[in-house]
């Protein structure tokens, strides 16, 4: 499955990226006379862990306005397979529709909400426009075999405010709570302390902190214990060209613990590329992250990989 998401890549991704620039074309809107710029995309998301399981999914997004990576109107449709435990592919095909926009004049929307013909999938969120404040919701499938096999959801909702703000200090505290089919719920707290070290270098040291209480722990086959918390200080990077491309590394390592268990080892890493967030023509990113931990797993040894990439751009 890795090595056809890599095949996939190397066709769809170079050919996309040849397409020859030409000006926005203007669709005239019978309404109100406006003007509407279409635009298409590709994303592409592959994950892989220790227990060889590994997720593919293929999406093409259909905007007849694009007005920028934080307003935009259109449809997207979603192929994915599932392959949990080394076993079969499982397909499924989601519809969504995605619309962002702004809020008055501090905040900005998103929500790509649809379904794959059993259930409604996908996220929303509202943030202001400086990130200080989110609230957001998640609905999506359980990448285990009784979760694919079986329609095991979750439904994560929750609230991220910056407690502290200051030109090289934040502290950022997030709540939510995360409903699976069945009896479980998942109180989840994370708390994140950020000192910016080296401002013109874009560096900063990070501790990050995470903990989760579910009330009906080993429920179903994904990763639950009742108690899980974890500590795992991060140096990052994060800087802009001056044409305004974004590039951020980032590396951890701390620990973490689980009901009835002792202190292992948690480890993180990050890379990711960003187009210009005030390009109103494209949107692209590039993003590699590895964890030890996940949704599904989190055992002594386990590890997990995921890849993405996209790009949209106006036509």
């Amino acid at each position: 499955m890795i090595r056809l998401a890599c095949r996939m890549a190397a066709i769809l991704i170079p050919a996309t990226l040849a397409l020859t620039p030409v000006e926005a074309q203007s669709i005239s809107a019978p309404d109100h006379g406006r003007t509407y710029a279409p635009a298409a995309g590709l994303e592409l998301s592959v994950s892989t862990d220790s227990d060889k399981t590994e997720v593919l999914k293929l999406l093409g997004r259909a905007l007849w306005d694009f007005e920028g990576p934080t307003k935009f109107q259109g449809i997207d449709v979603e192929r994915a397979w599932f392959s949990p435990e080394g076993q079969h592919a499982r397909k499924q095909t989601r519809v969504y529709l995605d619309f962002a926009d702004g809020l008055g004049g501090g905040w900005k929307w998103r929500a790509r909400v649809g379904t794959n013909g059993d259930t409604v999938l996908g996220s929303a969120s509202i943030r202001a426009s400086d990130w200080s404040k989110e609230f957001f919701v998640e609905r999506e499938s359980v990448e285990t075999p009784r979760g694919v096999d079986q329609g095991i959801y979750y439904t994560f909702a929750g609230a991220s405010v910056d407690l502290v703000s200051r030109p090289n200090d934040t502290i950022n505290a997030v709540a939510g709570m995360q409903k699976f089919t069945g009896r479980n719920d998942r109180v989840h707290l994370r708390a994140t302390y950020v000192h910016v070290v080296r401002p013109k270098l874009g560096v900063s040291v990070q501790l990050r902190a995470r903990y989760f209480h579910s009330t009906v722990p080993g429920e179903f086959d994904y990763f639950s214990p009742r108690d899980f918390v974890q500590l795992i200080p991060v140096v990052q990077m994060r800087r802009f060209s001056h044409g305004g491309w974004m590039y951020l590394a980032a590396l951890g390592f701390g620990a973490q613990k689980v009901t009835g268990g002792n202190w292992q080892a948690a480890r993180f890493a990050e890379v990711r590329v960003e187009s210009p967030a005030s390009s109103r023509k494209l949107q692209a990113f590039v993003q590699l992250q590895y964890s030890n931990n996940s949704l599904t797993g989190g055992a002594s040894g386990y590890h997990y990989v995921v890849a993405r990439l996209g790009l949209t751009r106006r036509i």
